[in-house]
């Protein structure tokens, strides 16, 4: 509703657009909120360049606050800044117009910098702002909806690259390109948190760009360009001092920038080795590979909780790799939820059978650690866990080489990650064999068994399984499918087919211990249709049903709208001498803990749906990421366990005030519900479960 004598706030007039003000100060929008009038009954406001008095529409309030920003921000005097100019094409003046030019300064008839405010949306204006520089021969081109902004720098009439500022009225193009950036400034520019935008989006604009029509793999290119990323990052929060950024452009020639960034791929794989051939290179040209660095260098991938990876991973690989087998990556509140839920500590081992980009597995080693992933690299008893204790499973080639480069960057320099088709252990290479073969259940009561079972690999000694495996599509192979009991109809003869996340039910169950935890993503039809009561009775003979958590419908919206539970099982135990967390005695009567999110963090359109401040802008927790809004866990115990781990760590009395107020003011707009998971550790307690004893 309008505010105080029937004017509309700027909020008001922006609501239903596509126009924000995210990259705007408080202090500039409330300035001018006080500007705006009404005339003939409509909202105006006069134009801080020009004094014209304008309709006060969502893009004009934008275009406003923008050009504000130009003069108090950037320094550049009214007098070089045009609004509405017409645009030059050829000979014809085109019927549009630009909607700001700064006028270089040694030449007022030239632009310098365009800026395109008008057309909201991503694409609709990076197409608009090329075509005006292109005509009027701008070097410079900004295009924003107040939300997000993209900077290109047009080198030839054919090639842009992305940059990270524009200059300020005293600075040259030069001086702007050969600023040196350390973590502190990329950590202070990030545009994810800046803009509030994602890797996906950046990616996006690359494609638009170069990679489309660039004929390479983007999969592949942009993995290398993201591996090498992180590196630099590692790189530059290594010992005292001010070390500089490589991973930029800056002044450097295409040819001199791809030469660069190849070294830094080079280094990246002698630090992280396994993930690539030797001998790979960035396959981009020089001039699509700066397209793309440019785009990416002011983006902050390390201290994440790799959910900004993942993103841009499942947007390259899901249609093409993953999206006819049912397997999509699982977004991370719902994978923190389980290792909650699981709560595996420091002795354990863990695998994933599924892993995907290896979500669950990176997960457990932050649970474990106590802390996230942060590029100054783990402790050296978090080293050895995260070497020793933590496997992973695929089929999948690309999932397997992104489950390899973050597990390894999480743990430093060694990774249990396994390419293998988890349901026929028979096929399974040697290299598979020898990594998982210490993880064997051994049977020494029963030579026999025990020689058959280090010859065929079927039985194992995890103590937490976590995973999501695919959905779709049967298992046919009657080779296969002679291996599981699940496979057999009631009348004792083999099915000529059994869906995929059936055989994974059965499988999982035979790579835990007696006593050992499991967490499954499944179709809810599994659990609920008449026709599966077979799956159901083979579950409960094997193991107690611990929980059973309905996850929201639009859980794994985009891709797929199926309706998914997560299963939590304990495989039964009757040895009274196993320690505690271990024990599971058969029983046929007991209590199971059910819940069905109410918020899962995602739209009907499969975009997450963020927490905002009162002001709209997203929030962002005290690690730096973007808190989505959802009921799996207590957010607010979520941000308190930041708040006390940055405290403790911290030395400096100012910066631990400054922690706590900055922890203070966000609390405020986190809802206190409580979570999926806390509900079931404290019932847990309640049951006598170890793994939720207060404490761990």
């Amino acid at each position: 509703m309008p505010g105080d004598n029937n004017l509309p706030t700027v909020r008001d007039i922006l609501r239903g657009s596509a126009h924000a003000l995210t990259i705007f100060k408080p202090e500039a929008v409330a300035k001018l909120e006080g500007k705006i009038y009404l005339k003939r009954g409509k909202p105006y406001l006069k134009c801080y360049a020009t004094g014209k008095e304008r309709p006060a529409k969502p893009e004009e309030i934008v275009r406003q606050l923008y050009v504000k920003m130009l003069m108090a921000d950037y320094g550049y005097p009214a007098e070089r800044i045009a609004v509405e100019k017409p645009v030059q094409f050829g000979s014809a003046v085109h019927e549009k117009a630009a909607d700001v030019v700064i006028r270089d300064k040694d030449d007022p008839d030239t632009a310098f910098i365009i800026v395109e405010c008008k057309k909201p949306k991503r694409a609709d204006g990076l197409q608009q702002l090329k075509s005006y520089c292109h005509a009027e021969g701008a070097p410079i081109g900004v295009w924003t909806n107040g939300g997000e902004t993209v900077i290109l720098h047009r080198q030839d009439p054919n090639y842009f690259r992305a940059l990270t500022a524009i200059p300020r009225a005293g600075q040259t193009l030069s001086d702007l390109l050969d600023e040196k950036w350390t973590l502190g400034d990329l950590t202070e520019h990030n545009v994810l948190v800046k803009e509030q935008t994602t890797l996906k989006n950046i990616i996006l604009d690359m494609e638009n760009l170069v990679l489309a029509g660039a004929g390479v793999s983007a999969f592949e290119e942009v993995f290398k360009l993201i591996y090498a990323k992180l590196y630099d990052e590692w790189h530059a929060a290594q010992g005292p001092g001010r070390r500089y950024l490589q991973f930029r452009v800056g002044g450097a020639t295409p040819r001199e920038f791809k030469d660069k960034i190849n070294r830094l791929f080079d280094e990246a794989r002698r630090k992280w080795p396994g993930v690539f051939l030797n001998g790979e290179k960035i396959e981009l040209t020089p001039e699509h590979l700066v397209t793309c660095g440019s785009a990416l260098e002011n983006v902050k991938l390390f201290n994440s909780n790799l959910q900004v990876i993942d993103e841009a991973f499942e947007y390259l690989s899901v249609e093409v790799w993953k999206g006819k087998k049912g397997q999509y990556f699982t977004p991370r509140h719902v994978i923190d939820m389980a290792v909650k839920m699981l709560n595996p500590t420091a002795k354990e081992f863990v695998i994933d059978t599924a892993a995907g980009s290896c979500g669950f597995t990176v997960h457990t080693i932050f649970h474990v650690w106590g802390n996230e992933f942060t590029a100054a690299g783990p402790a050296p008893w978090q080293t050895e866990y995260a070497r020793e204790n933590v496997y992973a499973i695929d089929f999948d080639t690309p999932a397997i080489k992104i489950a390899k480069a973050l597990n390894l960057i999480a743990g430093d320099g060694k990774t249990n990650v396994y390419r293998a088709n988890t349901l026929d252990p028979r096929s399974w290479p040697d290299e598979v064999k020898v990594g998982l073969r210490p993880r064997l259940m051994r049977f020494p009561d029963d030579p026999e068994k025990d020689r058959w079972n280090q010859e065929n690999f079927r039985y194992f000694a995890f103590d937490v399984l976590l995973t999501n495996p695919p959905f779709a599509g049967d298992i046919k192979d009657s080779r296969i499918l002679h291996q599981f009991d699940l496979a057999k109809k009631a009348n004792g003869k083999w099915s000529n087919k059994v869906g995929r996340d059936v055989l994974f039910i059965e499988r999982n169950l035979q790579f835990i211990r007696p006593g050992g935890r499991m967490a499954i993503v499944l179709p809810q039809g599994r659990l609920n249709n008449t026709t599966d009561k077979i799956i159901r009775d083979f579950i409960a003979d094997h193991a107690r049903i611990l929980a059973v958590v309905g996850l929201h419908g639009n859980t794994f919206k985009p891709h797929a709208g199926t309706k998914t539970s997560i299963l939590f099982l304990q495989k039964w135990n009757d040895d009274r001498k196993a320690p505690p967390m271990l024990r599971c005695p058969k029983v046929y009567d007991y209590p199971i803990f059910f819940a069905t999110s109410q918020a899962g963090g995602k739209d009907n359109t499969g975009e997450y749906v963020y927490l905002t401040d009162d002001k709209g802008n997203r929030l962002y927790d005290l690690f730096g990421h973007p808190m989505v809004d959802h009921d799996l866990f207590n957010l607010r115990r979520h941000l308190a366990g930041q708040a006390e781990q940055l405290i403790n760590f911290a030395t400096d009395k100012a910066v631990k005030d400054t922690l706590k107020a900055k922890y203070k003011d966000k609390l405020q707009f986190v809802p206190d519900r409580l979570g999926v998971a806390e509900a079931f550790r404290e019932w847990g307690r309640k049951q006598g479960f170890a793994s939720c004893a207060e404490g761990d």
